[in-house]
């Protein structure tokens, strides 16, 4: 019972921004004297801290005569260290626990093609970082993730990932707890730790693959096998292109970054190379033949799953978004004739910024600081 009102408190605190130790107890139904015991436990380790002055004085909670000290998850220190492996470059950067800001990355580097030049930059890059101690290394990752055990089983983009001591190497630079997460569920755990409120919903984001995670009564969906949510591996009618899984056909290879820049390439050859030249040319000609055959293909894996979840509402990320809104117009309009549940209520498809570094701060309360069950990790298991 302990942790589980641990785990509302902060969930209902991730919801408010800043609320009184009164609010928090009225809003979850707990009396005052066990709310306000867990907010001190929480403020002696750091997790809570007292707003400043001006968030006191703007709050809506202030009342007339003598308000109770507004509280806000810590933002005064760094506790987590986020850190990003994509294909082309590695992003790391200290996280406090309140919602960062997404852009701001601290340290980047380039992603080499082998396990040891990763390690030699990642040393390099944490000299460049002044604080040395974290609670946890929050680790976003392609591919298939084993996040149980902290293992990467496959990654088609970056093999050299799989099957080698990747927490291992990161724990050697800082010694602390290492959490390694499939990128996609990270989306997912930002959006909603940015909109709290909304229902459940399916993520799919387009970038150097094509991922998607679903998320439920505000947990992500729990399932058996270390796989989910692989989209792009999906294979489409009539497509011959190989895919870094080995296979031929996948959608990821029509849908990707650089697959579309592939087929604008194909389409245009005498146009420029780049998404600036591509998204130009959409705003300009709109939906072309190939293109429109690429987003049908999109948006019938999109209905597809929405079809097997019994979900309505989808939630969009990463580059396609970035194109004219005519591409996800259509794109809408695809995914729509092909949900069921379209036909009888309302199908909401939505498009997001990615949050990244939102998800990885959720997943670090999660996992770290008040866990389903006890554990080695936990950095308030004693509270």
């Amino acid at each position: 019972m302990g942790r589980h009102n641990k785990r509302a408190l902060l969930d209902r605190m991730l919801r408010l921004g800043t609320a009184s130790r009164a609010d928090l107890a009225k809003s979850l139904g707990l009396s005052q004297p066990t709310v306000g015991r867990i907010a001190d436990a929480l403020i002696e380790h750091g997790v809570f801290e007292e707003a400043d002055e001006a968030a006191q004085n703007g709050s809506e909670h202030a009342k007339m005569g003598r308000p109770g000290r507004m509280l806000r998850l810590a933002q005064s220190k760094p506790r987590f260290l986020g850190l990003q492996l994509g294909l082309g470059e590695t992003y790391l950067s200290p996280l406090p626990l309140c919602l960062p800001e997404e852009n701001e990355w601290r340290v980047r580097f380039r992603t080499p093609a082998t396990a040891k030049e990763w390690s030699q930059k990642l040393r390099k890059a944490a000299a460049q970082l002044p604080q040395k101690k974290f609670w946890g290394i929050l680790v976003s990752v392609p591919g298939l993730v084993d996040e149980r055990t902290g293992e990467i089983l496959y990654s088609p983009n970056l093999r050299w990932t799989a099957g080698t001591a990747f927490s291992a190497a990161i724990r050697e630079v800082w010694g602390d707890p290492v959490i390694l997460l499939q990128e996609e569920r990270i989306l997912a755990l930002g959006h909603h730790s940015a909109n709290p409120g909304g229902e459940d919903f399916l993520l799919v984001d387009f970038g150097e693959g094509v991922g998607s995670a679903v998320l439920i009564s505000g947990k992500l969906y729990a399932h058996p096998l270390p796989i989910s949510g692989e989209l792009g591996h999906t294979p489409v009618m009539g497509n011959q292109r190989r895919c870094g899984c080995g296979s031929v056909g996948c959608l990821e290879t029509l849908a990707s970054t650089r697959a579309l820049l592939d087929s604008f390439a194909a389409a245009h050859p005498k146009s420029g190379k780049t998404w600036a030249d591509f998204s130009e040319l959409v705003a300009v000609r709109g939906i072309e033949p190939w293109l429109a055959k690429t987003l049908d293909a999109m948006g019938a894996g999109i209905a597809g799953a929405l079809n097997v979840l019994g979900l309505r509402r989808v939630v969009i990320t990463g580059t396609v978004t970035e194109l004219p809104p005519a591409v996800f117009a259509y794109l809408t309009e695809v995914i729509v004739r092909g949900t069921l549940w379209a036909r009888f209520g309302e199908l909401k498809v939505e498009k997001a910024p990615r949050r990244r570094k939102a998800g990885l701060v959720a997943a670090g309360i999660d996992r770290l600081i008040v866990p389903d069950e006890a554990s080695e990790t936990a950095v308030i298991s004693r509270i």
